[in-house]
């Protein structure tokens, strides 16, 4: 049996469709799993023990098709649901399952804040497409499979020791979804363990911006410099991890990284909330509730449509410095 796994973005979303890729490698032994995703997240994937091939896309199906095709799948297995995947099982012609997006579910809460999710992760929406196939889920956490290359030697990189330091992811690919820097400073300002700020090429500056604020902590700028790979090493050798709703929030539990995460536009009941099925116990999540425009998009903004910003400024700082000491406890 040969099974084509689906998504195609972002971080976060790939890290969670892992469980299904490592189920129905070891319940189905004798399947082949390859996986499609745009190139950008390739780093997520490409050192997965239990994908037999990962096909990328730079930007459209069209540069594959015809290689996909060539494979003769027995099925696909579609865990992005949108017109692009629509296209290409039309295009491929096997049979597929698809799973439940929760379109108008989700519609009706960021519109009308009208709640009719479900209480499922996304990670058990997943398996609904698997189902068929006998495939179970395994509540073992995502993978995330780090290279010999990519390994940081905390010690030498940054004269730290292993789980002795907070990460903090501080971006978030939009604003609304971003811990503003009046609380990071509040947060940051009473908290004493060594700090190590992960992130991208876009969070370099502000990660800058808070070491100049705070010249005598032990704050480390890990922003821009390392690869995915390579802030995952870091983000496993953490003793906890404090971050918004990112891509990384979702590193850190395939390594079962006790994680503080914070909530602005987004809400956790769209169903992608830190992954930890057996450990709940090692993440929690700090939002503004009661606000009548929350959630305002399922994604994000470049800034807060009613201008207030109320989700993030309104965050309880205290809440979340108590929270932190107890996990870095």
């Amino acid at each position: 049996m040969k099974i084509l796994v689906v998504r195609f973005s972002s971080i976060g979303d790939v890290v969670l469709t892992t469980p299904i890729v490592r189920c129905l490698k070891k319940q189905l032994p004798e399947a082949e799993v390859h996986f499609i995703t745009k190139k950008a997240f390739a780093p997520v994937l490409e050192d997965n023990l239990y994908l037999d091939k990962l096909i990328t896309i730079q930007k459209s199906i069209k540069e594959v098709i015809v290689d996909l095709k060539k494979e003769k799948y027995d099925w696909i297995i579609d865990l992005h649901k949108n017109v692009r995947t629509l296209s290409l099982k039309k295009k491929i012609g096997v049979q597929s399952k698809s799973f439940p997006k929760l379109n108008i579910e989700k519609w009706l809460f960021v519109q009308f804040k009208i709640n009719q999710m479900t209480s499922m992760h996304i990670v058990d929406r997943y398996f609904e497409t698997v189902k068929h196939l006998g495939v179970k889920n395994d509540l073992l956490p995502c993978d995330f499979f780090i290279n010999k290359t990519s390994q940081i030697n905390i010690e030498k990189e940054f004269q730290l020791n292993a789980k002795s330091f907070l990460a903090i992811a501080i971006g978030a690919q939009f604003a609304t979804k971003r811990l503003p820097f009046s609380k990071l400073k509040e947060i940051i300002q009473q908290i004493n363990t060594p700090i190590v700020l992960v992130g991208g090429a876009m969070d370099k500056a502000l990660a800058i911006e808070i070491q100049q604020t705070f010249p005598t902590k032990k704050i480390h700028n890990a922003c821009g410099d390392f690869s995915l790979q390579q802030s995952a090493s870091i983000i496993e050798q953490s003793k906890a991890i404090l971050s918004n709703d990112t891509g990384l929030m979702h590193i850190a539990s395939c390594f079962q990284i006790p994680t503080i995460s914070i909530w602005g536009n987004t809400v956790p009941d769209l169903g992608m909330f830190p992954y930890f099925p057996n450990q709940k116990q090692l993440f929690s999540m700090h939002e503004v509730e009661n606000l009548k425009c929350r959630p305002c998009s399922k994604i994000g903004f470049k800034e807060c449509p009613k201008k207030h910003f109320k989700c993030m400024n309104l965050q309880d700082s205290e809440a979340i410095i108590s929270d932190i000491k107890d996990k870095m406890n």
